[in-house]
């Protein structure tokens, strides 16, 4: 079996000393050309997709509040917009911003990310996010922060309304006839007639039906709460296992839940020769070891071969990597764990599709609402 692999990408990586160690481009960050080559490199790699982290506030060590700390990297794009202008040079890798669900609303969300679909040719997913720091509220001054249970009670409604709006509009709802003047078949768009707890949305989508059908939809998931989110509306889930025994513990808990709902495994990766002294250079630089929600793995590429299919066979079909200073460890994902991959027959020599449901093995969904037609 093929593993899945992809990359997350944010700033210079995500050790938060790296932007200061060489080769980094601290300057190019906020540069188009910078994003670019990254999604390049992950692409020559065959990688199956990158995801883009974002957030409704500036980067922080505090759990709930900004630190106000000038030694490390902040700010970011917009997530959906940045990977809009990646999508045309980029030719066969998925494109996965974030985009949160707890301030905006579900019916903007998803015409980006439809959008996205369109001008990338059918490679674009959503990363699901809910926001539960509340000076990020604060940024809006909308409402009050909602409970923990309620901003995934809230996230589960947003992505159902994102995919009813997806079907909105059936495969064939364009007709374009010149010579008769119809540019749309109005009986194949529908009405959605959504209404919540938290969202009221009539529909339908102002954006065609897409060529996925229905972009990807992935979420980062480390509990209960958020395992059950991630089986009621998404298509692959992000766990963060710290071993093989967790790994397997995990996957058994969510297969309860789904046993469709793909499983990426997320590791923090220091790889290649010199990955133990690099990574300790850098925890010098950041003035001490930082915490991490994800395993973190140091190595070389073959030892994190070994890693990768001990996990696999607890259960868990691909991997998420966050490469721990870009563009070093992005590389050496590209270049040499996928070639050692490829070796031991785990890993595509070429791309098998021109969509992201066609790399994962998700079929292309028809509309809903053409079915009940």
């Amino acid at each position: 079996m093929t593993l899945h692999l992809a990359v997350a990408l944010d700033g210079a990586g995500w050790h938060p000393a790296a932007w200061r160690e060489p080769p980094a481009a601290p300057e190019a960050i906020f540069s188009p050309r910078y994003w670019a080559g990254l999604v390049a490199e992950a692409e020559r790699g065959l990688l199956d997709f990158v995801t883009i982290e974002d957030d409704l506030g500036l980067q922080s060590t505090l759990p709930d509040a900004p630190d106000d700390r000038i030694d490390q990297v902040r700010g970011r794009f917009d997530a959906v917009l940045l990977a809009a202008r990646l999508a045309p040079p980029a030719g066969r890798i998925g494109l996965v911003p974030t985009a949160t669900t707890t301030h905006t609303e579900p019916f903007h969300v998803a015409l980006g990310i439809a959008t996205l679909d369109h001008v990338s040719g059918g490679r674009a997913g959503w990363q699901v996010k809910v926001s539960p720091r509340s000076f990020e509220a604060g940024h809006l001054g909308r409402r009050p922060l909602p409970g923990y249970r309620d901003l995934y009670a809230e996230a589960t409604d947003a992505v159902e309304v994102a995919r009813r709006l997806w079907d909105s509009w059936e495969d064939d709802a364009e007709i374009r006839d010149t010579a008769t003047g119809r540019f749309i078949d109005r009986g194949k768009l529908h009405y959605i007639d959504f209404a919540g707890r938290f969202f009221s949305v009539k529909g339908p989508s102002i954006t065609p039906r897409s060529p996925q059908g229905q972009p990807v939809v992935t979420t980062l998931a480390d509990s209960r709460v958020s395992y059950e989110f991630a089986a009621a509306g998404a298509d692959v889930v992000f766990v963060t296992p710290r071993s093989a025994e967790e790994a397997r513990a995990v996957v058994t808990e969510i297969r309860e839940l789904s046993p469709d709902l793909k499983i990426f495994a997320d590791l923090l990766v220091f790889a290649g020769e010199d990955a133990y002294r690099r990574k300790a250079r850098l925890d010098e630089l950041a003035g001490a070891e930082p915490a991490f929600d994800a395993a973190v793995v140091t190595g070389t590429v073959t030892e994190l071969a070994d890693l990768l299919l001990e996990w696999r066979r607890a259960g868990v079909q691909g991997f998420r990597l966050r490469p721990g200073a870009l563009p070093y460890d992005l590389r050496e994902i590209t270049r040499g764990l996928t070639a050692e991959l490829r070796d031991r027959g785990a890993f595509r020599c070429e791309y098998e599709s021109d969509t992201l449901r066609g790399l994962l093995g998700l079929p292309r969904p028809v509309s809903r609402y053409a079915e009940v037609r």
